[in-house]
């Protein structure tokens, strides 16, 4: 996530602690605290989707809430996405908007057995987890923490991640479209509910007709802090790396084995890494992520992310992994090198200009309900970048996330609050409006 001008926030945090929102805090807290007990956690590489059977069970979940709430037309489809519609309280035909998180977390943390900790009226300092104190939520670190005094904290136990990428976001639209149930004075158009699978593993919206849902504009709850709206994601694209080699006994090894493994790595250590490389960037530098290897000295794979704001980025560092790859091949003796990159999403810029009231009515609400917020920028991508893409301009919001895919992960119930309070007020405002 882009960090830049989040000082300028503080003021925001301080309103939203001493506002009095009507959301049901204890609700909204027992609502998410429920949701990551389900282990959802993607598995990459299956041929399924989605691709763990917890995120069928939190999907049924969420229906039965929907369904007792008293929401209408409420499916999960055999692809596991579920999808609602909250009708139109209003006389006149005002477009259709959308809200939209993921139910599955990220494979690089296990999701399986979370114990969170609530903390009540944070005081300041270093927090250390239960389960694991070796693990310690540092001040340094989180810097976002002075800012959060006085707010509920939610952690892990430092054994798992804590599944607020994404279930903060699906807590937070569970609990505007049961607000909004609950209160019909609050005059809206008609809004879908749409939650999705295997996002973390870039299958998000695969089987989502998008089309289908007919909305002008959507909204992504997969943000971190509070009054982010994130209106670029990176372009991102994945290259799988395959070295083969050539097996044989070691001891008769001597001009006949041609190590895969070895050549990996000399091909790991020819790329940069005081540039183009996570550890070495922020902002709107892109990186290229070794992630994955497996294989033996016969066959040998490896994974990559790439990832730029701008396509031609991306080519740059697709032609830097072939031309290192012919590097390695010349020099080795009998390897045998292929690279091959696939598209992934792209930078929703673009597709959010197609539709500005996207982005300005995000603006308008929070400036309605006294919130500071800002345009950024996230290093990363969602499903809304997909969304735009193929036609449905969806930026991204805050849902009070932080330290997402790590067992150092937490979020803050104050920012959840705010976000449910956002959804809210943009529910009203494009109740205001007539078609485009």
């Amino acid at each position: 996530m882009h960090r830049h001008g989040e000082h300028r926030l503080v003021t925001a945090i301080q309103h939203m602690i001493q506002h009095q929102s009507d959301v049901d805090r204890q609700r909204l807290l027992q609502r998410f605290l429920s949701y990551v007990q389900v282990d959802t956690t993607a598995v990459a590489g299956l041929q399924q989707y989605p691709s763990s059977a917890g995120q069928i069970d939190l999907g049924k979940q969420l229906c039965l809430e929907l369904r007792d709430a008293g929401i209408p037309n409420v499916t999960q489809d055999e692809h596991g996405i579920v999808l609602a519609t909250i009708p139109a309280n209003v006389a006149h035909t005002t477009p259709i908007i959308a809200f939209n998180s993921h139910l599955d977390t990220s494979p690089e943390t296990t999701g399986k057995d979370v114990r969170p900790q609530v903390i009540e009226e944070y005081q300041g300092g270093s927090i250390v987890l239960p389960g694991d104190r070796r693990r310690v939520i540092t001040v340094d670190e989180n810097p976002e923490l002075n800012n959060l005094h006085g707010c509920s904290l939610i952690t892990t136990d430092g054994t798992t991640l804590l599944g607020g990428d994404d279930k903060a976001g699906i807590a937070e639209i569970m609990e505007a479209a049961i607000y909004l149930v609950e209160h019909p004075e609050i005059k809206h158009g008609p809004i879908r509910l749409l939650f999705t699978c295997d996002e973390e593993i870039g299958h998000g919206i695969d089987y989502v007709d998008v089309a289908g849902l007919g909305a002008s504009a959507c909204y992504t709850l997969d943000g971190g802090g509070a009054g982010n709206i994130d209106v670029e994601t990176f372009s991102a694209d994945v290259a799988t790396i395959i070295f083969e080699g050539i097996n044989i006994h070691p001891s008769i090894a001597k001009g006949r084995m041609v190590n895969a493994v070895r050549a990996a790595g000399e091909f790991l250590a020819r790329l940069p890494r005081d540039r183009m490389a996570p550890e070495s960037t922020a902002g709107r530098d892109g990186f290229i992520h070794p992630y994955d290897i497996q294989g033996g000295v016969a066959n040998t794979s490896l994974q990559l992310i790439l990832r730029d704001f701008d396509l031609d980025g991306l080519k740059t560092q697709a032609q830097l992994l072939r031309d290192t790859a012919e590097d390695v091949q010349r020099e080795l003796d009998g390897i045998k090198i292929s690279v091959e990159t696939t598209k992934q999403y792209r930078n929703m810029r673009e597709g959010l200009s197609q539709e500005p009231r996207a982005v300005e009515f995000a603006e308008e609400a929070h400036r309605r309900l006294g919130y500071p917020c800002q345009k950024t920028i996230v290093r990363g991508g969602t499903d809304g970048s997909q969304l735009t893409e193929k036609g449905l301009p969806t930026p991204n919001l805050s849902s009070g996330q932080h330290n997402p895919h790590s067992p150092l992960e937490w979020a803050c119930l104050d920012e959840m609050v705010q976000a449910v309070d956002v959804l809210v007020q943009l529910a009203q405002i494009w109740g205001e409006q007539q078609p485009a």
